[in-house]
C-alpha cells in the first residue's frame, strides 16, 4: 500500500491545512516510508512469539492501603474562607 499525493492532499483538507508543495512532497515521502516499514515488520515470522499487553512486566508501585483515622470537622475547616453548620460554604453556581 502507497500513499498518493492526491491522498495527502485529501487529508490535508479535511484538517483544514494549507500544505506547500514541498509539504505535499515531503509528507507523502514520510508516509510511504512509514508504510514500508510496517510492511516490513508484517514479514517477520512471530508465530514463535507470546502475545504480550506490554514489553516489560509491570508491577504495582503503590502502598498498601492503610486504615487511619481522619481529621474532625473542625480542624477540616479550621482554615476554610467560609463555614456554615459543619459544611464547606462555597459560592452558587448559576447554570442559566
Amino acid at each position: 500500500m502507497t500513499i498518493s499525493r492526491e491522498d495527502v492532499e485529501y487529508v490535508a483538507a479535511l484538517a483544514r491545512l494549507e500544505l506547500t508543495e514541498q509539504e505535499t512532497q515531503e509528507y507523502t515521502e514520510q508516509l510511504n516510508s512509514i508504510l514500508g516499514y510496517a510492511a516490513m515488520l508484517e514479514r517477520l515470522d512471530t508465530s514463535d512469539v507470546q502475545p504480550t499487553a506490554h514489553a516489560v512486566p509491570l508491577h504495582n508501585v503503590l502502598r498498601e492501603d492503610q486504615v487511619k483515622s481522619s481529621i474532625n470537622h473542625e480542624k477540616a475547616l479550621r482554615n476554610a474562607p467560609d463555614g456554615e453548620e459543619g459544611f464547606f460554604r462555597v459560592p452558587k453556581i448559576s447554570l442559566t
